[in-house]
């Protein structure tokens, strides 16, 4: 089994920054391609950034210029850090990731995200 742990999230003033991080663990042989989403209430999930094990990046045209998407493969972890906030990045973030794990086929993970809220 393998899960995804996300940190980070808060109460931040429009123009503010944060770091996500999301650790991985478990059977995990490899993480592959790893990535955050986000859903707002009412609102379908979407893409916010996604990387590669090589660090390969893309963003959605939100976001970019203020967020940037980072892991630590040693570690297992993907970050997100995030600037100049604005109230409609409020959202729940989700880490997605793609493991081959030790004990079985590559299978696809969500966390159970955590809340980002932009008000002043």
């Amino acid at each position: 089994q393998v899960q995804l742990v996300e940190s980070g999230g808060g109460l931040v003033q429009p123009g503010g920054s944060l770091r996500l991080s999301c650790a991985a663990s478990g059977s995990i042989f490899r993480a592959n391609v790893m990535g955050w989403y986000r859903q707002a209430p009412g609102e379908e999930r979407e893409m916010v950034a996604t990387i590669t094990s090589g660090g390969g990046t893309n963003y959605a045209d939100s976001v970019k210029g203020r967020f940037a998407i980072s892991r630590d493969n040693a570690k297992n972890t993907l970050y997100l850090q995030m600037s100049s906030l604005k109230p409609e990045d409020t959202a729940a973030y989700y880490c997605h990731a793609s493991v081959t794990r030790t004990t079985g086929p590559t299978m696809l993970y969500w966390g159970e995200g955590t809340l980002v809220t932009v008000s002043s």
